[in-house]
């Protein structure tokens, strides 16, 4: 029998998943970006990278963005997927809208993390530094110890004035993001 992708470190991302942004002359299988140009509210950008336990960058990580509120208003948008092979920085950067708060929650937006030598998807989330009141009624939130809870905060920052939110993930060690089981 042979392997599937599943039972190997991979990567395959690249290939398969982020065709358009590694270079390939053909369509990914999901190109969705989180918004189209047309999508109404506060237009933001995350930005980050993905660490290991050395707290280098990794090259080949991907890395997708779920963010329900625009999802429930317009079935396809909200979802996003980028790989950090690209740049010179190993980077990802998305362009969004800042989402709402719905159904109790602070503002926030589901991670989902892929990468070689794990064999699992990861699951995480980010919250925004500048949603302070929020983050302190979200049940989620609360329920993590109070010093991890900052590896799940994106930063603000205002650059040539746009408005960016700095997400970085750490693997393992020191600052290690929370994640979580589903």
């Amino acid at each position: 029998m042979l392997q599937t992708p599943s039972q190997t470190v991979g990567p395959f991302f690249a290939y398969g998943l982020t065709a358009r942004q590694y270079g390939y002359d053909f369509s990914s299988i999901l190109d969705d970006l989180l918004i189209k140009p047309e999508t109404e509210g506060e237009r933001i950008y995350i930005n980050g990278k993905i660490f290991d336990g050395n707290g280098l960058a990794i090259p080949d990580a991907m890395i997708e963005l779920y963010q329900e509120d625009l999802l429930r208003l317009n079935n396809k948008q909200g979802f996003g997927r980028l790989g950090t092979g690209t740049s010179s920085d190993i980077s990802f950067t998305f362009t969004t809208v800042k989402p709402q708060a719905i159904d109790g929650q602070a503002p926030n937006i589901n991670v989902i993390l892929f990468m070689r030598g794990s064999l699992r998807h990861l699951y995480t989330r980010l919250y925004f530094s500048d949603e302070t009141e929020a983050n302190q009624q979200d049940s989620l939130l609360n329920a993590i110890p109070e010093e991890r809870r900052n590896t799940l905060i994106a930063y603000k920052k205002i650059v040539n004035g746009q408005v960016f939110y700095e997400f970085n993930i750490t693997m393992q060690g020191e600052g290690e993001t929370v994640f979580f089981d589903l």
